[in-house]
């Protein structure tokens, strides 16, 4: 007997299931995703390439931009292509599933796994975004010398040898580090500490910039600048308000707890930098805020509001101490010419914030964000000792520590293996003159192209619109 096909005439026209809404699909839950997506992305384009672009000496205004621009790109070919697959499709090892595209409407259109209510092209969509931001976030370490036709081949084997591995084992259902319990919200491990601990390995193996560009490296336009961390910002509202994978209560209490926790490190970067160095600095209150931003990650929508302040205090005090006392103590720290100071802003805000999340998360709340019958396995350490579950507190304070240990070592390794593979066909570095130069020698254009009459730019072999074609002879276009 043929089973009976469901009544929906009961509900509103609009909400009853169609051939392009399935029965399945929450069209609520399935916009809100394609929204923070949006916004996830927007932190990379145009966010992070005004940042980059603006922060940078002049010089280098066009290449730091163009960095983040190719690495979106090559990253969304590469993701649906097989990254996407090795990292939440079907199991190979407890750290890495198979390889296998994303390309077919029969895949694109199913239910995403773990029963979430919209479709694998949404999932696909969302989850790109977080791992190109992450390549993005490396190249703040390599600004300023890093020879762009490396930086191309790193991004696609960056992307396929190391983040994978770590979305797998910490995001996918059949991870080692999620099913022993790791609470990582929204990419204070698998994003932040990957991308702190990458810059900074890579940058060692790069080498710094020039002495004169460490040494006076003021940023070419800080209104710019501003702007492209608005952009980050507010954009941090789909990073983390995303991750519940649906528009619920636990999304809005992670967007209220990101921006609060955000807010509260840059009021106190800025107070240190007042207190020491007797001037309220912008560029010290971008860091303050990137801080936040990041320390809030793991646990945005597992602590309560009060727990997001404490952690605002620490994620603006910290990272400064290391980045402003330390960094000038220590000797690796000195030796790495880390640009953007991404080692102090993503690895070690990264890890506080995942540190203290294993001491702050909420049993109530993890369960209102795993929704598991199971969710008191998920307890940070003071509410572990405040209900008598100290041993359960402990445990998951020692899988927080397990997962930093985890990912440190994964991309030293990896990451080395791959400047070191890459640097046997490709120079690392660019050239003496490129580095010289700046801009010009590299791409042929430059950022502020105040010419006059335009005849530099008319000239010039490197301009694709009106001069590209060399083989036709100078194209003369008057402006």
């Amino acid at each position: 007997m043929a089973a009976s096909t469901p009544d929906y005439s009961f509900l509103p026209a609009n909400l009853i299931p169609d051939p392009a809404n399935p029965a399945w699909m929450n069209k609520g839950d399935n916009a809100w995703q394609l929204t923070a997506a949006t916004m996830v992305g927007l932190q990379s384009i145009p966010g992070l390439v005004i940042l980059y672009g603006s922060i940078v000496k002049k010089k280098w205004a066009v290449n730091s931009a163009f960095m983040a621009l190719y690495a979106f790109a090559a990253v969304l070919v590469c993701w649906v292509g097989w990254g996407y697959q090795m990292s939440f499709g079907n199991k190979f090892a407890p750290f890495l599933n198979k390889i296998d595209d994303a390309l077919d409407q029969h895949v694109l259109l199913k239910q995403t796994f773990g029963g979430y209510k919209f479709p694998n092209a949404t999932m696909l969509y969302f989850q790109f975004v977080f791992a190109a931001i992450t390549l993005i976030l490396i190249a703040g370490a390599l600004l300023g010398r890093m020879s762009f036709y490396a930086w191309m081949a790193f991004v696609p084997l960056w992307l396929t040898f190391s983040y994978t591995i770590g979305a797998a084992s910490i995001w996918s259902p059949n991870g080692w580090l999620n099913k022993k319990g790791l609470i990582d919200y929204s990419g204070g491990y698998v994003i932040h500490l990957s991308s702190g601990v990458a810059g900074f390995t890579a940058a060692y193996w790069v080498g710094p910039r020039e002495t004169k560009d460490r040494e006076r490296f003021p940023p070419n336009n800080i209104l710019l600048m501003l702007a492209g961390a608005g952009l980050l910002w507010m954009g941090w509202t789909g990073f983390n308000g995303g991750d519940p994978y649906m528009a619920s209560i636990d999304a809005s209490l992670a967007v209220l707890n990101t921006h609060v926790c955000a807010a509260t490190s840059l009021l106190t970067w800025l107070l240190l930098d007042i207190i020491f160095f007797e001037k309220p600095s912008v560029i010290g209150a971008t860091q303050g805020m990137i801080t936040g931003l990041v320390c809030i990650t793991p646990a945005a929508g597992v602590v309560q509001g009060w727990a997001a302040i404490i952690m605002g205090i620490l994620s603006g005090s910290i990272p400064w101490f290391t980045m402003m006392v330390l960094h000038k103590k220590v000797w690796l720290l000195r030796q790495v010419d880390d640009t953007m100071a991404v080692f102090h802003t993503h690895a070690v805000a990264g890890t506080l914030g995942g540190l203290l999340t294993g001491f702050f998360a909420n049993p109530r709340l993890c369960y209102l964000f795993y929704l598991a019958e199971n969710y008191e396995h998920y307890i940070g350490l003071a509410y572990g000792i405040h209900n008598g579950r100290a041993s359960a507190g402990f445990k998951q304070m020692g899988i927080q520590i397990l997962g930093v240990v985890y990912i440190l070592v994964l991309n030293v390794v990896i990451t080395s293996i791959i400047c070191n593979l890459i640097r046997l066909v490709i120079p690392l570095r660019m050239s003496d003159e490129q580095l010289r130069l700046g801009d010009e020698a590299v791409h042929g254009e430059e950022a502020y192209a105040l010419w006059g009459d335009g005849e530099k730019f008319e000239r010039s072999v490197h301009n694709s619109v009106y001069g590209g074609d060399q083989e036709l002879g100078a194209v003369q276009h008057k402006v």
